[in-house]
C-alpha cells in the first residue's frame, strides 16, 4: 500500500488489526517470534516506558546496540510513541560517538553489554554525561520498568514529524545528523516495495546493522509498508546465513558486496542450491558490486542479485535494477523507483544522455535536513529542490544510471562510509606528523580498505606502531588505517590541497589492482 498520510504507529496498528495472527518478526538465535498483534503490544509498552522517562523536548532517544529484539523494539517502539530515535554506530569509535551524543544533546543512552565499555569511553569525554541505561540484546531492559500496556499516553505522531536522527560521515569535518520524518522513512520503504514487488507473503532476512539506513529502511520499513515478515539475527554469520534463509523460508535478503564475497568464499555445499527455491532475489547496495562477483554468485547459488543504490539522506533506495534478471545491466545501479533521479550540474541543468555529471534526487523519501546545520542543508539542494548526492554518474537512454565517481571523498569499506578527514584529524594529534591523509585502497574482502600517507616533521621519528595505537584508541579497528605509507611530501594540487586520488593511484598496482605493500 502507498504510505501517504501514514506513520510508523498507524501502520503497525493497521497490521495488528487486519492481520493480528500473521507472523511479523523472528529472532533466530533465541527462537522468539511475534505476530503483528504481539509486536504491537511490545512497542506500545516501550513507547509508554519512554514516555514515563520524560525526555526533554526535541531530544532523541539514543541507543548503542547490536542487532536483535532490543534494538528493533527501541527503534520502532520509540517512533510509535512519537519520539525521534538515534541508533549510534558502534563501528564509529569513541571519538565520533562522543560527538554524536554531544551534538544531538542526548540525555540518555540505551546500551547492551557488548558496547558498554565503548559507551563509557565516549561519555568520559563529555562535560554533560548522558545516563547509561543497560539493555539485554535479546529482550530489552534489565529492569522490569516496561509496564504492561493499559492506555498509551503519548500523542499520535504526524507524517511530517521527525522520527529518525542518523549520522552520516562527511568529508570536511565531523559527521552530520540527518533528520528523517515518518513520511520520508515510509516512502523509502515504499520505494523498496515498488522496486522489489514485495507482498505480505514475503519474508526478509536482515543481517545488516540496524544502525544503518539500509537495514532501517529497506529491511524494516520495506517490511512494514508491505506487511510482510522479518528475520533479525544478532549479526551476519557466514556459517548460519543459508540455514536462516532455509529454516525461516526467507524470500529475499539485503546485503552489501562484502557479504556476497564472504558467502562465495565459504565451503561449498552441493545440496544447498536445491534448497533455495523460495528465494526470489538478493539485493546488493551501499557500494559498487563488481560484475565478476555478481555473475559468479548467481551461477553458484542460482539466486538473482539486484544491484541498487541508496544513501542516508534519501532514506536508502533511490535506484534499483528491475526484478526481472533479463533487464539487469551489470555495473549499473539501476533506474528510479518511487522517486525521480536526474544527472545534472550544480545549477540543476540536466546534461545529455551519456554525459557525466552529478546524480540528483527528488522525492518524498528525501531527508528533512541536517540537524543544526542550515548551511549544509541549503548546499545539499539545488535551487529547484533536488537533493545533490555528491556522486558522479551517467544515464543511458533507458534511464539506467552508471556511477562513475564521487564528488565526496568517502572511503567505502564493506558498505560502511568512512570520512578521510576524521582519520586525518586523529593522525595529526601526533606532534611528529607534518602531513597526513587517509585514502582508499582496493581490498578483496571489503571492496576498499583504509590507508594513510604520512609526512614526518624534519628531525622527528614517528613509529608506525604509535600511529596504529593512536587510531585504534580513537576510532576502533574497523575505521583505522590498515596500511601506512611514509613519504617525504604528500602530492598536492595547484591550490595546495592534498590529492587523495593521487595517493590511491600511487599505491595501487596497475597490473594486479591490489595495494602496493
Amino acid at each position: 500500500m502507498n504510505p501517504a498520510g501514514q506513520t510508523i504507529r498507524s501502520l503497525i496498528d493497521q497490521h495488528a488489526e487486519l492481520s493480528p495472527h500473521q507472523p511479523f518478526v523472528v529472532y533466530p538465535e533465541t527462537g522468539i517470534r511475534h505476530t503483528w498483534s504481539e509486536f504491537q503490544a511490545r512497542v506500545q509498552s516501550m513507547a509508554q516506558h519512554l514516555s514515563n522517562m520524560e525526555f526533554p523536548p526535541n531530544v532523541p532517544v539514543a541507543g548503542l546496540l547490536g542487532n536483535g529484539q532490543a534494538a528493533l523494539e527501541l527503534f520502532l517502539g520509540g517512533m510509535y510513541g512519537g519520539f525521534q530515535i538515534l541508533l549510534a554506530n558502534p563501528l564509529s569509535g569513541a571519538d565520533i560517538l562522543a560527538h554524536v551524543l554531544e551534538h544531538s544533546e542526548s540525555t540518555t543512552l540505551f546500551v547492551d553489554p557488548q558496547h558498554k565499555e565503548l559507551a563509557k569511553q565516549a561519555i568520559s569525554q563529555l562535560a554533560d554525561k548522558p545516563q547509561l541505561i543497560p539493555l539485554r540484546a535479546e529482550n530489552g531492559p534489565d529492569s522490569k520498568s516496561i509496564v504492561p500496556y493499559e492506555k498509551l499516553s503519548t500523542p499520535k505522531p504526524c507524517p511530517e514529524d521527525a522520527a529518525l536522527l542518523i549520522y552520516t560521515s562527511g568529508t570536511t569535518g565531523r559527521p552530520k545528523g540527518v533528520i528523517h520524518t515518518h513520511e520520508s522513512l515510509l516512502h523509502g520503504g515504499w520505494n523498496t516495495v515498488v522496486a522489489h514487488e514485495l507482498t505480505p507473503e514475503d519474508n526478509s532476512l536482515c543481517v545488516l546493522p540496524l544502525c544503518h539506513i539500509n537495514a532501517q529502511v529497506v529491511s524494516v520499513m520495506g517490511t512494514l509498508v508491505s506487511g510482510s515478515g522479518l528475520v533479525v539475527p544478532n549479526r551476519f554469520q557466514v556459517s548460519k546465513f543459508w540455514s536462516w534463509i532455509v529454516d525461516e523460508k526467507c524470500s529475499w535478503f539485503s546485503v552489501v558486496p562484502t557479504i556476497l564475497s564472504y558467502l562465495m568464499n565459504a565451503e561449498k555445499d552441493e545440496k544447498l542450491k536445491s534448497k533455495l527455491g523460495q528465494v526470489r532475489f538478493g539485493r546488493s547496495a551501499s557500494a559498487a558490486l563488481p560484475p565478476a562477483l555478481h555473475t559468479a554468485f548467481e551461477a553458484r547459488f542460482g539466486i538473482s542479485i539486484v544491484e541498487t543504490m541508496g544513501i542516508t539522506e534519501t532514506a536508502a533506495p533511490l535506484l534499483s535494477n528491475p526484478l526481472n534478471p533479463e533487464l539487469h545491466k551489470l555495473g549499473s545501479s539501476g533506474i528510479a523507483y518511487g522517486n525521480e533521479v536526474r544527472v545534472a550540474d550544480a545549477d540543476g541543468k540536466v546534461v545529455s544522455l551519456g554525459e557525466e555529471s552529478e546524480v540528483q534526487v527528488l522525492g518524498l523519501n528525501v531527508m528533512q535536513g541536517y540537524l543544526k546545520n542550515p548551511e549544509a542543508t541549503k548546499e545539499a539542494f539545488t535551487s529547484d529542490g533536488w537533493y545533490r548526492t555528491g556522486d558522479l554518474g551517467k544515464m543511458d537512454e533507458e534511464g539506467y544510471v552508471f556511477i562513475t565517481g564521487r564528488l565526496k571523498e568517502l572511503i567505502i569499506k564493506g558498505g560502511e562510509n568512512i570520512a578521510p578527514r576524521e582519520i586525518d584529524d586523529v593522525l595529526y594529534r601526533h606532534d611528529g606528523v607534518l602531513e597526513a591523509a587517509a585514502f582508499p585502497l582496493p581490498d578483496v574482502d571489503y571492496g576498499q580498505t583504509v590507508a594513510a600517507a604520512i609526512a614526518v616533521r624534519p628531525g622527528e621519528e614517528v613509529p608506525e606502531s604509535v600511529l596504529r595505537q593512536l587510531c585504534l584508541d580513537a576510532m576502533g579497528a574497523y575505521r583505522s588505517p590498515s596500511l601506512y605509507f611514509f613519504l617525504d611530501e604528500l602530492p598536492k594540487g595547484p591550490s595546495g590541497k592534498i590529492q587523495r586520488l593521487k595517493l590511491t593511484e600511487l599505491f595501487t598496482d596497475s597490473e594486479s589492482g591490489s595495494p602496493k605493500v
